[in-house]
């Protein structure tokens, strides 16, 4: 989904397909096809290959890819670092929607409400666009709603929201779900046929991360 598509349908070409598009199947993934290379590299930590997926709670997209890349990044080798940021092509619901994040994150509740979100927005046609309404929903699935808002309203969510919107601009990233490489690369399901098929090239990049390219 990008920022001028927010209501796109939930079937997408490829969507529930095995994973490579003939094209990435055949051969190594092309770039300027199936991936981009950053004109302007992206700062990163010394250490491991920083692998982020840049998603949107509200994006049904990414709601049917989280199995995939759940199940992909638990996989992954010793030397990648993995993690997500939630974008804002606007300010809401957008906005809203990267303070949950952040806040579950804070709580050490990613495991276990992530996908709850997405399932709240997706198949019971909850919005969770204003506090009220995302209170009722963390205390009606066990979490503490008033220290979930105190999370939610925290300087550190705060910052937190402003790094994810730099780091999706850095990237240039205009539609989701994405996965950025190391600073470098970037890759989509529009890209590479599929969101499944994106993780496919991720891999190609990271092995090209780990070989110096």
């Amino acid at each position: 989904m990008n920022r001028r598509e927010f209501s796109a349908q939930l079937a997408v070409a490829g969507l529930a397909a095995t994973g490579l598009t003939t094209a990435v199947a055949q051969g190594a993934p092309v770039e300027g096809t199936h991936y981009v290379k950053l004109s302007q590299p992206v700062p990163v930590a010394a250490g491991k290959i920083e692998v982020i997926e840049f998603f949107w709670y509200g994006c049904p997209h990414c709601n049917v890819f989280e199995p995939a890349l759940d199940a992909w990044s638990k996989k992954l080798p010793a030397d990648v670092a993995f993690r997500r940021v939630p974008v804002a092509f606007r300010e809401e619901p957008f906005v809203a929607h990267q303070k949950i994040y952040y806040a579950l994150e804070a709580m050490g509740l990613i495991p276990t409400m992530h996908r709850k979100v997405f399932y709240a927005i997706h198949s019971e046609r909850q919005r969770l666009d204003k506090p009220a309404d995302i209170a009722a929903f963390m205390q009606k699935n066990g979490v503490d709603s008033a220290k979930f808002l105190d999370q939610y309203n925290s300087f550190s969510v705060q910052t937190k929201v402003r790094q994810a919107s730099k780091a999706a601009a850095d990237y240039k990233i205009d539609g989701v779900p994405a996965i950025g490489v190391h600073g470098k690369f970037y890759t989509s399901g529009t890209l590479a046929g599929s969101p499944d098929a994106s993780l496919a090239v991720a891999d190609h990049l990271i092995q090209r991360v780990r070989k110096g390219g």
